[in-house]
């Protein structure tokens, strides 16, 4: 029997509502003999009906929780979208014999061009700047006060992995001086390639002018940036998130930039996502904040779900996708 043969047997359940155009992108990728179906909402109990009938799950900014998994019997495997599986249950994939597995990398480009995009957003206060031509303001004078160049500046990356390396890399040109912290330092000739230097975590706190946030979110890193993180800050320092949002304690952020600890935020990712309309990061003008769309581009579309579907194909074919993309080894097989 070959693949093809097989693989019409089995369907996929995509649990992340998509614009119709990257659905229609991820239609036509779609290996021959594999069938699809695409959730409406982010509504837990249509995920759950979804996924009764799947084989294999793809999802992007969605939970997958214990009793889902565990009323889909024919589940084998739950195809992260991405790279983070902070909203997956692990545990529950695991006790039921479901792999999980990741796109590892194919967003780090993307993440790391939009985090240098805050950056320079946020040192220019470019909402601002563009919200008070439309209300008939010209603030060029007013601006100039409180807008700064990115040149000079110490920027440090709290995290070393893919697109924190992209990000140093991309840094290159702006003659900026790049720190950096994680647990297990980078080898020589990498920090030499990208002109990085290893520091310290106080270090990297204390001398950072633009702190950006480059950690998965797990039981050690929820709240890691607290009250006490930004009292430690520079207080024109300047806090870059295109992580997870549960990194940052949101109350002590928002506290930080009424007071002045720090001067100013670039955020891509919330505690609650999305945020509520109210929330005060939303209406300050040193905040810049995107929708958790640091990795959503269009033409990283057929990248990213050709990568999901090689390892689904992988796993029809009795192989286990590449060593990088897998987080948890089930037990249920094609």
């Amino acid at each position: 029997m070959t693949n093809m043969q097989r693989a019409s047997n089995y369907h996929i359940a995509f649990l992340t509502p998509m614009a119709v155009s990257v659905e229609q992108e991820i239609k036509r990728l779609l290996p021959n003999g594999l069938t699809i179906s695409f959730a409406r909402s982010q509504d837990r109990d249509e995920h759950r009906l979804l996924m009764q009938d799947a084989d294999f799950v793809i999802a992007a900014g969605t939970f997958i929780y214990k009793d889902q998994i565990e009323n889909a019997p024919k589940l084998k495997l739950i195809q992260k979208w991405g790279i983070g599986v902070d909203k997956i249950d692990l545990s529950a994939a695991k006790d039921a014999g479901v792999s999980v597995a990741i796109t590892s990398g194919v967003s780090s480009r993307t993440v790391a061009e939009h985090t240098i995009l805050l950056m320079l957003a946020v040192y220019r206060r470019l909402p601002l700047a563009h919200s008070s031509l439309g209300k008939g303001l010209w603030l060029a004078p007013e601006l100039r006060t409180v807008c700064y160049q990115l040149a000079g500046k110490n920027v440090g990356l709290l995290g070393f992995g893919n697109i924190a390396q992209y990000v140093a890399k991309r840094l290159a040109g702006f003659e900026v001086n790049v720190l950096y912290h994680s647990r297990t330092r980078a080898d020589s000739e990498l920090e030499r390639q990208l002109n990085v230097t290893y520091v310290d975590y106080e270090t990297l706190i204390a001398n950072s002018d633009v702190l950006s946030l480059h950690l998965p979110l797990n039981a050690q890193t929820k709240h890691q940036i607290d009250g006490h993180v930004f009292e430690k800050m520079k207080n024109s320092a300047i806090l870059i998130n295109t992580a997870r949002g549960e990194i940052v304690d949101e109350a002590a952020l928002i506290h930080a930039l009424k007071s002045g600890q720090i001067s100013g935020a670039g955020l891509d990712t919330f505690e609650g996502e999305p945020p509520r309309r109210d929330n005060p990061l939303l209406h300050m003008d040193q905040v810049v904040a995107t929708p958790h769309s640091a990795g959503a581009v269009m033409d990283n579309v057929a990248n990213t779900v050709g990568h999901a579907y090689r390892n689904i194909q992988a796993f029809i074919a009795g192989q286990m996708p590449a060593a990088k993309d897998i987080v948890v080894v089930g037990q249920r097989r094609c």
